[in-house]
């Protein structure tokens, strides 16, 4: 039975792999098939059960990404009804963090899941999601929404998205931009469904029995992928959090770096723009809604066809500095719309481009991986560096929007000029690869 569920990660030819018992923590059998290198070294890039991977792990996204990119919901409705006596940039510290978390802890999940616990990771990340939107739903103070939405959704978040992402990465070198793109599909589909749901059920149940309803979405969508992800990376032994060789690959730091600037302005969109909707252009919830819900389905374009662009032409970080340097251009361009239509023509353009930021990154850096059983370290080393950025962006924007008397340029301005900083940075460490290929030919 153990080997029939391991065939499809498998070729079809070559079955000369050796069976060893080794003893886990994480395992209930304290059994497992331990791949031989040859096998794991050589990567699918395809087959049914690698795309099954890619397949799941949107489902991960969708319900990780999904929801955080759906804040600028949120943002609106509790600084508009239940949270009126905060400002904004209180407000936007639960959206932020939700990344922070989700990123900080990535060091540690990704570790853990190298290590061969991805199975205890992904069960007790998905217990804290749901735990943490039942709390939110009879939460009615700030503090008590800051606790469950951020800090228990957000360890959640982390305990699921690196380990998710590093599983996927061991099925694919080949064909890994498009199976990342296929991963963050599922963040651009929840940017859909889970404003429409709050959209719908809203008026209808009240904000407690939406927020349970989108409990329940989550605990059936994360059952399934608890039950059919699984990594065909060996177990590694124990190491540090950090792997300290990667701090001597300059292509690999100043690419962290990059991030590192680009994460301050990315989610600045998505979590303010349904309340500019509302106090600039004075739009209803509803109307400001539909923005967000199209902000968030056009990245579905912006999650897939760039990462079939850099796998079969340009490569994922070429991709990714045109793909932050034109986010960077499209908040700037945001200061001069003044109208609904306007707004709804920008949202296409930026959804996109900015899709294709988020979507790109994690295929670039596992590029830069050349030993694939410390992808999950390495990508965690990362996430916990930028996850700083992603923690006090927004706060920054609406500090900037509190300063300015309620208006965003400002805040526009910040968020700009932080995606052409980080978009030269991730310049340097192209031209670093180019230089070690140069050499090496």
């Amino acid at each position: 039975m153990l080997s029939t569920w391991k065939n499809p990660v498998m070729k079809e030819k070559d079955h000369n792999y050796d069976v060893e018992e080794f003893s886990s923590l994480d395992d209930a059998s304290n059994k497992s098939l331990k791949i031989s290198n040859s096998e794991f070294d050589t990567p699918p890039n395809g087959g049914w059960f690698a795309w099954l991977q890619a397949g799941l792990c949107s489902l991960v996204m969708l319900n990780t990404w999904g929801l955080i990119n759906s804040f600028g919901v949120f943002q609106s409705y509790y600084h508009h009804t239940l949270l009126t006596e905060e400002d904004p940039s209180s407000i936007s510290w639960i959206g932020s963090l939700q990344v922070f978390l989700l990123f900080f802890i990535g060091a540690f999940s990704g570790n853990l899941s190298d290590m061969g616990f991805f199975r205890s990771l992904f069960l007790s990340g998905s217990i804290l999601i749901v735990l943490g939107l039942l709390m939110t739903s009879f939460a009615t103070s700030y503090w008590q929404i800051l606790f469950a939405q951020g800090v228990f959704i957000g360890i959640g978040n982390g305990l699921l998205f690196c380990p998710s992402l590093s599983v996927v990465t061991t099925y694919f070198t080949s064909r890994r931009s498009i199976a990342m793109g296929i991963c963050a599909s599922g963040s651009a589909i929840g940017g859909i469904i889970f404003p429409a749901l709050f959209s719908s059920l809203l008026p209808v149940i009240g904000f407690s029995w939406t927020i349970r309803a989108a409990a329940l979405v989550e605990f059936i969508c994360l059952s399934m992928c608890a039950i059919g992800l699984r990594s065909r990376a060996p177990p590694k032994k124990a190491s540090g959090l950090f792997d300290r060789e990667s701090l001597k690959d300059t292509s690999y730091v100043l690419f962290a770096w990059g991030m590192f600037f680009n994460l301050w302005g990315v989610y600045f969109a998505a979590h303010y723009i349904t309340l500019y909707s509302t106090t600039i252009l004075n739009l209803s919830s509803k109307e400001a809604m539909g923005i967000l819900m199209v902000l968030n389905g056009v990245g579905l374009i912006g999650r897939v066809v760039p990462n079939f662009l850099a796998d079969f032409y340009a490569g994922s970080l070429n991709v990714l500095i045109i793909a932050c340097v034109s986010t960077g251009v499209m908040i700037f361009s945001w200061i001069f719309v003044s109208n609904q239509n306007g707004l709804y023509i920008w949202a296409v353009f930026y959804g996109i481009v900015s899709a294709a930021v988020q979507s790109l990154y994690p295929a670039a850096l596992s590029n830069l991986t050349k030993d694939i059983s410390k992808s999950g370290t390495r990508m965690g080393m990362v996430l916990t560096f930028i996850s700083f950025t992603a923690l006090t962006g927004a706060p920054i924007a609406g500090e900037l929007i509190e300063r300015q008397g309620g208006k965003y340029m400002y805040a526009q301005i910040f968020s700009g000029l932080s995606l052409i900083v980080g978009s030269g940075f991730l310049i340097g460490s192209r031209m670093v690869q180019s230089r070690k290929l140069a050499f090496k030919i």
